[in-house]
C-alpha cells in the first residue's frame, strides 16, 4: 500500500465528518497480525484522554500537521510537553511502556502514524487517568 497525499486527504475528510474528529486506518496485514500499526487523522478538538499502555511502548510520527505529546506522572501532573511537527525538529517520538500520556492536535489536517508492540489490547478503566 502506498501512503500518498490522496489517501491522507481522504482520511482527513473522514476525520472532519466524524463526531470524534478523528479517523484511523489499520495498516496491519490481518486481524491475526500481532503488531499495532495505524494511520490516524486528527482534527483540533478531538478528545484523547490521558492514558497509558502497560504492556507496550508507543511510537508516534507526524506525517502532516502539528500536535503536542503531553506526558504525566501518576498524579496527573504534566512532566513534559513535546511539540511534534511534520518537517520540524521533532517529527516523532516514542512513549515508554506505562507512561501516562495524551496527544493534542494543534492543526487541521494532522495525520500521524502509530506503532505499538504486540496485539491490540483495549485500554481499561485503570489505564485512563
Amino acid at each position: 500500500m502506498e501512503i500518498d497525499n490522496i489517501l491522507l486527504d481522504k482520511l482527513t475528510a473522514q476525520a472532519k465528518e466524524s463526531p470524534r474528529l478523528r479517523m484511523n486506518l489499520d495498516l496491519r496485514n490481518s486481524a491475526a497480525d500481532t503488531s499495532q500499526r495505524m494511520l490516524n487523522a486528527l482534527e483540533p478538538g478531538t478528545m484523547l484522554p490521558i492514558h497509558r499502555h502497560r504492556t507496550t511502548s508507543e511510537t508516534v510520527a507526524i506525517l502532516r500537521g502539528r500536535a503536542v505529546q503531553w506526558l504525566y506522572d501518576a498524579e496527573g501532573n504534566v512532566t513534559e510537553k513535546v511539540l511534534l511537527e511534520a518537517g520540524g525538529s521533532i517529527p516523532a517520538m516514542s512513549v515508554d511502556k506505562g507512561q501516562w500520556h495524551r496527544l493534542e492536535c494543534l492543526e487541521s489536517g494532522t495525520v500521524i502514524v502509530e506503532f505499538k508492540d504486540g496485539a491490540y489490547e483495549p485500554i481499561g478503566e485503570e489505564d485512563i487517568l
